[in-house]
């Protein structure tokens, strides 16, 4: 299973990225999506989760309103856009295949995970 997450980069605050993961079709087509992050020292801690098909959208509270995840079934490419950026969510992002067709805001309901991203917005 291939998961391969891109789009990082150094932005200031108040910027956008988009993050973009794409999956192997028999690895996530019918599962739920997430992207995670990391920032040093600190847990890796979910961001935003989508279902398996399109639906089921989940966020953290850290990220609501500024983040938007959606997938893209033709092309088996999962995408964050990050809108109104902020020094704190500087970290490592990552994307992940859900157990379930469901997202989840649970790392332990992840079981594919790809390698991370940097973000980093300076203020």
């Amino acid at each position: 299973v291939q998961l391969q997450a891109s789009g990082g980069g150094l932005v200031q605050a108040g910027d956008s990225l988009r993050l973009s993961c794409m999956t192997s079709r028999r690895s996530s087509s019918n599962n739920g999506m997430g992207w995670f992050r990391q920032a040093p020292g600190t847990e890796r801690e979910f961001v935003a989760g989508i279902g398996w098909n399109g639906g089921n959208t989940l966020y953290a509270d850290s990220v609501k309103g500024r983040f938007t995840i959606s997938r893209e079934r033709a092309s088996d490419t999962v995408y964050l856009q990050m809108d109104s950026l902020k020094p704190e969510d500087t970290a490592v992002y990552y994307c992940a295949v859900a157990l379930r067709a469901l997202a989840s805001k649970s790392r332990g309901d992840y079981r594919y995970w790809g390698w991370g991203t940097q973000v980093t917005v300076s203020s």
